[in-house]
């Protein structure tokens, strides 16, 4: 048991580094023609370690913003200068959306509004919402509901089954796709989730002014609990990352606690934190890493190198010329994604040396 002098959690910092680089090399490595099957998506039911990214970004999001919003919980009310705060950051994170994938694009007519950002900034402003408006036992009702929700809008529309095309598994979800009402309801519920975490955690030390491995066990315990009900949950309501059902949600949820349970306990309570260093350089400054690799993985994609009428992308020169010729397909395309996280480390290494926190 530690005395612990500040409320800012490094483990926190930690997870949220291991949520980006998780989503950096998934998200590079989704351009090579053969994907390691660490970085790979389940092409339809079923989980995997890149299925767990996503959701552990999610719940972060809620752990930072119940520390960000403690004061209004202990009875200051809220300002309207909080709310034109928040409504600024949501904004801001579906434009950077937004513009990502315009990147590079001549039509912009046909830009996608959907996309990784713009999902953050609506289940953001909902969860802020629901925080700074209901009780808690109203926001957890909430959350039971918007997860039982799903589970009934899953019976009641239809949903096609995925097609093989091209070599690829592509699947029509339709009222189930990115920015859906319905995928938006298990994507808040995450949020939630991780705000509750967080204002636990916010709540036991500050209370007991000490990080102890009760706290971490209580996590593993609530954790191991996620990941049986999920997968209980998941013989009627299948677990599928492109749906992003509730029981995906559950899921993911529990593995996401059982590893924030591993990072506060090494982190927080032994103080063992030599080895977390490269991941809080990532998490001090997610979004510019995150922004900046989504921009280079654009223009590997669309730019060319080299003559002729079909010169190949820059990723795949890169790909063959310094990576195929010596590793296996699968490790090739994750050498690439390692070199692009490497990179944007680099970057981020430099604004943490610079004591530079650069956020919306």
């Amino acid at each position: 048991m530690y005395a612990k002098p500040s409320l800012r959690l490094h483990s926190l910092d930690t997870l949220r580094g291991i949520a980006i680089a998780g989503m950096l090399l998934v998200n590079t490595a989704s351009l090579a023609p053969s994907i390691h099957p660490w970085l790979a998506h389940a092409q339809w039911h079923g989980f995997t370690l890149a299925d767990g990214v996503f959701p552990c970004f999610l719940f972060v999001v809620g752990v930072a913003m119940a520390f960000s919003l403690a004061k209004y919980r202990q009875g200051q009310q809220p300002t309207r200068a909080l709310y034109w705060r928040l409504l600024r950051r949501g904004a801001l994170l579906f434009a950077l959306g937004v513009l990502l994938n315009g990147f590079l694009s001549a039509e912009w007519a046909k830009i996608s509004l959907t996309g990784v950002l713009q999902r953050i900034s609506f289940a953001y402003l909902a969860t802020a919402a629901i925080a700074l408006k209901l009780p808690r036992q109203v926001q957890w009702g909430i959350t039971i509901l918007l997860l039982l929700g799903y589970w009934m809008a899953y019976t009641v529309f239809p949903i096609p089954d995925p097609t093989v095309m091209a070599g690829s598994m592509r699947a029509d979800v339709g009222t189930f796709g990115m920015m859906s009402i319905f995928g938006m309801m298990s994507t808040t519920a995450i949020v939630l989730m991780g705000y509750f975490t967080g204002a636990w955690l916010q709540a036991e030390v500050t209370t007991k002014s000490t990080c102890t491995s009760a706290h971490s066990m209580t996590m593993v315990m609530f954790g191991l609990g996620g990941i049986a009900l999920g997968q209980l949950w998941g013989l009627l309501l299948p677990i599928n990352k492109k749906l992003w059902t509730s029981s995906y949600a559950l899921f993911g949820v529990g593995l996401v606690l059982l590893l924030l349970a591993a990072c506060y306990e090494l982190i927080e309570v032994r103080r063992h934190t030599r080895w977390s260093r490269p991941l809080q350089v990532l998490g001090s400054n997610a979004i510019v890493v995150f922004v900046g690799s989504e921009l280079t993985i654009k223009l590997l994609e669309k730019t060319h190198i080299g003559g002729g009428s079909n010169p190949p992308s820059s990723y795949h020169w890169l790909y063959d010329r310094w990576f195929s010729t010596w590793l296996p397909a699968p490790a090739a395309g994750f050498g690439v994604a390692a070199i692009v996280l490497l990179a944007w480390w680099l970057v981020a290494d430099y604004l943490y040396r610079k004591h530079w926190s650069i956020s919306i």
